[in-house]
């Protein structure tokens, strides 16, 4: 899918991301007035939402660092914009390391009644999280274990933050300020891991497989 250029600037959609290709011939001034400009005007439906990783191609034209540091600035006014690579002329690509906020910390142990975790951004947790334990986190919550106490993903209000437990049996869940009750007593719960997300407002529980079709920054494997 490509989205139609104006002069300068191309935007095109690839399976794990975008392509902005910068015209080499034109005024670094104008390269500059026209990003800006489709940043703060167009294609506001592939420039906002999930995370997206970009890789800046700019043909021929050499810059300066200066240049470079003014490119990268702009594309930063747009938090879901990530730059993977950035090619030019005489010099290898430069892949831009993640932003420590959108990184996966990954904590092992076991959360016992009465202990707290508390993470900033996505935290991988190996072990099981017993009853009156909590765990808590600014982005999503991953459990390889048991979810036995309190889970509490996006408090800062990310409303896009998932739950995902081996054995999902939480005491309470909340995304954003969305609080979900426990499950009734003596309703069976499936052995598959199981996520819990927020869609128009509604707590819902999924299995683990179907986390792609929330449109997040996944790889999906499809087979042979």
């Amino acid at each position: 899918m490509a989205v139609k250029s104006s002069r300068y600037v191309t935007i095109k959609g690839i399976k794990d991301g975008l392509i902005f290709q910068f015209d080499d011939q034109c005024e670094f001034n104008d390269l500059v007035t026209e990003l800006t400009y489709k940043l703060e005007h167009s294609h506001q439906n592939i420039l906002t939402g999930p995370l997206v990783h970009i890789d800046m191609k700019l043909g021929n034209r050499e810059i300066t660092d200066e240049q470079k540091d003014t490119l990268l600035d702009i594309l930063s006014q747009k938090g879901n914009l990530i730059v993977r690579s950035f090619d030019s002329p005489h010099e290898e690509p430069v892949v831009a390391p993640l932003p420590e906020k959108h990184m996966v910390k990954t904590i092992s142990g076991m959360i016992r009644s009465g202990q707290v975790l508390h993470h900033e951004g996505t935290v991988l947790f190996l072990g099981d999280v017993n009853a009156g334990g909590t765990i808590i986190s600014t982005g999503d919550i991953y459990i390889l274990g048991a979810l036995r106490g309190m889970a509490h993903a996006g408090i800062d209000g990310n409303e896009q933050a998932v739950i995902a437990a081996s054995f999902f049996s939480p005491t309470q869940i909340r995304i954003a300020d969305m609080i979900s009750r426990p499950p009734d007593e003596g309703e069976s719960r499936e052995s598959h891991m199981e996520f819990a997300y927020l869609q128009d407002g509604i707590m819902k529980i999924d299995k683990m497989a179907n986390i792609a079709r929330l449109g997040r920054d996944f790889n999906v494997f499809k087979g042979v």
